[in-house]
């Protein structure tokens, strides 16, 4: 499997997380007989971490790791910022125990009230970190910078539970020139479910075939 240029923090973090999202089904492989995501993209994976949410031991883990993420960056974010919705209730852990505000990133703005897009209050020229539960081609992420730099926050880096790797979002974070961190990754995920015996080596392959072209496989 090729690394992905999104950086993994801490490799054995990245290794125990991905093997609790393997344990408790929040990632199911089917290399055999593949999935149809809502972008109509033929899987032979599907990710959904909001099974997290039910194992207070696995939430913690990721709130952990993400606050030690933060303490790493060269200056504490003034904001939590989450996306909706799967990034909220993590980016709410971590605020709370880092007692700092939080906000979160609709996909877009109400059509009703205000016609709020960012929820929680966050000022221009405030410092925050994004937090997202799964990057994939990683649109909806930029969307939730774009929003923010719009009313003039300063977005010194994004966080996520999970990346797939995609060549597409490792070039446009690059372009975009914000920091992209996760504790887990679809090569880890990988090499783990072999160790566990949950696809066989044999499978490899065409799990490698379907990361480098997602949008056409299986061709």
């Amino acid at each position: 499997m090729t690394d992905s240029p999104i950086q993994i923090h801490d490799s054995a973090l990245a290794r125990t997380l991905a093997g609790h999202l393997l344990d408790i089904h929040a990632v199911v492989l089917k290399p055999n007989e593949p999935l149809t995501w809502s972008s109509g993209w033929n899987s032979p994976i599907y990710c959904d971490n909001r099974l997290t949410l039910r194992y207070p031991e696995i939430r913690t883990l990721i709130r952990d790791g993400f606050i030690e993420i933060l303490h790493g960056l060269p200056n504490m974010p003034d904001v939590i910022t989450g996306t909706a919705t799967a990034g909220i209730p993590h980016a709410a852990w971590v605020a709370d125990q880092c007692s700092l505000p939080m906000a979160y990133v609709r996909g877009k703005a109400k059509a009703h009230g205000l016609g709020n897009q960012i929820e929680g209050g966050i000022d221009k020229g405030e410092q925050t970190v994004v937090i997202e539960d799964l990057i994939s081609t990683g649109g909806s992420a930029l969307g939730v910078i774009d929003a923010l730099e719009f009313v003039g926050v300063d977005v010194t880096a994004l966080l996520s539970i999970f990346t797939y790797g995609f060549t597409q979002a490792n070039d446009a974070f690059a372009q975009k020139g914000i920091p992209v961190y996760s504790l887990t990754d679809y090569a880890t995920l990988i090499d783990v479910a072999v160790q566990k015996g949950v696809v066989s080596s044999e499978d490899l392959e065409t799990l490698e075939e379907w990361r480098l072209s997602p949008e056409t496989w299986p061709g």
